[in-house]
């Protein structure tokens, strides 16, 4: 039996039995795919076990994240953080070895991979960044940046729209150094793909720019892997697809059929199928030592390859210090320093402007210190003013639209596709990605917005046209519900500034946040910058805009409506009804303050009101009493809208008059929504 046999056999067996122990998996997908997992893992990636994180390393991703215990087991085999206990812990509550691959918590994992789709788009962003990296550092005698990103998928990643818009996009842009394999299996957990997704895929992708290659027998035809995996490499104007023939649960007695898709092995199974392979039946997790041998081997070449790519790094410091200065400055995850300092500093007496448009302000500013920004838009880059005068475009230089050193992305109208390229894009590391789009079509992208989030990958969103008060365009661009969905999810700042120094406050918390993804809701409408705003002060997520002495109200908001909390504060005034006004423009942010500090801003001694011109769900948390929609919003001029639905500083102002009568009556200490036992 030939070593490749024997490392083949070997990650099979293993797949069975850590499903088996576990009582709870997939073997199917990782016996199928394991001959292409060994050819590539031992003949194609470069990488180091020994340092997951070494930048130069070719990524990996499982698209097909169910199929995770064929990842883990090539990982435990070449020598990465993941003992053979951490294997027999799959699926455990605690363990290194989580039922999908979870970034920063698995060494070797370079993005969470689960909803199917996901990683399939995250990998055209590992190849974005790739070019760009190569395009902006690489000079004629050092070639720096030179990795590729291969990923793992299978049938249900392509059958998700999320894939489709990415693999769209990576042919416009011709990324050579992008290659998928495709799990051509023709089984998915409903049975035979026969009974739904009959497409040709190999035409589809043909049609999207990518080079197809097929391997028709990818159970043991090791040779042509490894020619289409070589092909694949050689191609440097687009990216590949190598369609992959496999037969889930190769081995086994379900072979071929949904049985071996997500459910483990029989016993009786894994022993035929251990005998089948020439290994002792009487042993689990049996790995033979020449398997071990010669994927240290592997790993070796991995170490050295990183040795000298180290070598060649220190001689170009010697020759280009100032690009390995900020290269390196990048890869070590800093921001240079003083950038704080071109952040836009606004008084009262500047002129109203919409926050977008304060968002474009600072965006240039900001661009001029880190290069680290790259952005784009879902093709309304003039509605969310992300293009900074004087960029480039990231564009194949063939297309003369732009180059690959080029800072701004056009990503179409695929708005899921962009969210869960801007995760690869934050995965490759040294690039803080924003994306453009409405507020109300972040709804579109969720789910790579919840997978920023649960990864920890600092993407920012600038989600413009925030509220009703884009007015015209009418209920269903208007997102009234879109705030609670994102302040529920956890690790997100979901930011509705209200003026420009609490925009400038939401990028500078947002560009510190190296684990927390953003989304910025930004107005269509004029905003006036307010009297009390300041950068420090917004940067706390909340504060006290106007202060009172045992007031009679506090109204808290955010984003356009503080102006009209304003307002109303001023008209109750003037009726002997002393109103404090809170901004409050980024509750997770606020969250993180002291309770002595938030107390200070929301006070027990008096009722809160919250205004905002979208649902009031969750703001019970900061208020007594809620004001803002209960249902769609309507379509005509902004200020019309607004006052239909009562949001104006003199409805806001009888609405506070009846808060306060209410709990004077009522009686009773007034205690804070922040006072509470958990």
């Amino acid at each position: 039996m030939s070593v490749d046999t024997t490392c083949i056999s070997t990650i099979r067996t293993l797949a069975a039995d850590v499903v088996a122990k576990s009582n709870s998996g997939h073997p199917g997908a990782p016996m199928g795919m394991a001959p292409a997992a060994h050819v590539l893992f031992s003949q194609f990636l470069a990488a180091n076990p020994k340092n997951s994180k070494w930048f130069n390393r070719d990524r990996f991703v499982l698209s097909n994240g169910h199929a995770c215990v064929l990842q883990y087991t090539m990982l435990h085999l070449l020598g990465y953080k993941l003992s053979m206990d951490d294997l027999k812990l799959f699926r455990q509550l605690g363990s290194l070895t989580p039922g999908h691959p979870e970034a920063h918590h698995t060494d070797g994992i370079e993005v969470t991979t689960g909803p199917l789709g996901q990683g399939f788009a995250n990998g055209v962003g590992l190849a974005i960044a790739g070019s760009h990296y190569a395009a902006v550092y690489n000079k004629p005698d050092f070639e720096l940046i030179n990795n590729f990103t291969y990923v793992f998928c299978g049938d249900g990643c392509l059958m998700e729209g999320v894939s489709a818009e990415a693999a769209s996009l990576a042919g416009h842009l011709q990324l050579g150094n992008l290659i998928v394999v495709y799990d051509d299996n023709g089984i998915s957990i409903d049975g035979h793909t026969n009974i739904a997704f009959t497409e040709d895929v190999g035409a589809r992708f043909l049609a999207y720019g990518w080079q197809v290659l097929t391997v028709e027998n990818g159970d043991s035809d090791l040779d042509a892997i490894s020619k289409a995996l070589a092909e694949a490499k050689a191609e440097k104007n687009k990216p590949t697809m190598i369609k992959l023939r496999t037969t889930i649960g190769f081995g086994s007695k379900e072979q071929g059929t949904h049985g071996v898709h997500g459910s483990p092995l029989k016993a009786d199974d894994i022993v035929a199928l251990k005998t089948k392979f020439g290994f002792p039946t009487d042993k689990k997790f049996y790995v033979p030592e020449d398997v071990y041998t010669y994927y240290a081997d592997v790993a070796a070449r991995g170490a050295a390859a990183e040795a000298s790519w180290t070598a060649s790094l220190a001689a170009y410091g010697q020759k280009y210090p100032k690009e390995h200065a900020e290269l390196t400055r990048r890869i070590a995850g800093d921001l240079p320093e003083g950038w704080e300092k071109t952040l836009p500093v606004y008084k009262p007496t500047d002129a109203a402007q919409a926050s977008r448009k304060l968002s474009e302000i600072a965006l240039t500013s900001l661009s001029t210190v880190l290069p680290d920004l790259l952005g784009g838009s879902a093709d309304l880059t003039t509605s969310n003013l992300t293009k900074v005068k004087g960029s480039v475009d990231f564009q194949p230089p063939s297309t003369k639209l732009g180059t690959y050193a080029g800072t701004y992305i056009r990503y179409g109208v695929r708005e899921h596709g962009m969210g869960a390229i801007a995760n690869g894009l934050a995965a490759y590391g040294g690039i803080i990605p924003f994306v453009g789009t409405f507020l109300n079509f972040v709804s579109y992208a969720v789910g790579a917005v919840r997978l920023s989030a649960l990864s920890g990958h600092q993407v920012i969103w600038v989600g413009t046209h925030d509220s009703i008060g884009l007015g015209e365009d009418g209920p269903t661009h208007q997102p009234v519900e879109t705030n609670a969905h994102l302040r529920a999810i956890p690790n997100l700042a979901f930011w509705r500034p209200a003026d420009g120094n609490e925009t400038s406050a939401a990028y500078s918390v947002a560009l510190k946040s190296k684990t927390t993804p953003s989304v910025l809701a930004l107005s269509r409408q004029n905003l006036p910058n307010l009297e009390g705003s300041t950068i420090e002060r917004a940067s706390r997520g909340g504060y006290v805009l106007i202060e009172e002495e045992q007031e009679d109200l506090t109204i808290v908001s955010c984003g356009s409506e503080v102006s009209i909390a304003v307002e109303a504060a001023k008209k109750l005034k003037e009726q002997g009804v002393k109103t404090r006004v809170v901004s409050l423009p980024c509750w997770y942010t606020f969250d993180q303050q002291d309770q002595e500090y938030r107390l200070s801003v929301l006070r027990s001694g008096a009722p809160i009101l919250s205004l905002e011109a979208l649902s009031t769900l969750g703001w019970e948390r900061y208020s007594h009493e809620q004001y803002g929609l209960k249902g769609w919003g309507a379509s005509g001029p902004y200020l019309k809208v607004y006052e239909s639905l009562g949001l104006t500083g003199t409805n806001i102002a009888v609405v506070g008059q009846k808060v306060v009568d209410f709990y004077k009556k009522k009686g009773g200490p007034v205690v804070s929504p922040i006072v509470r036992a958990l």
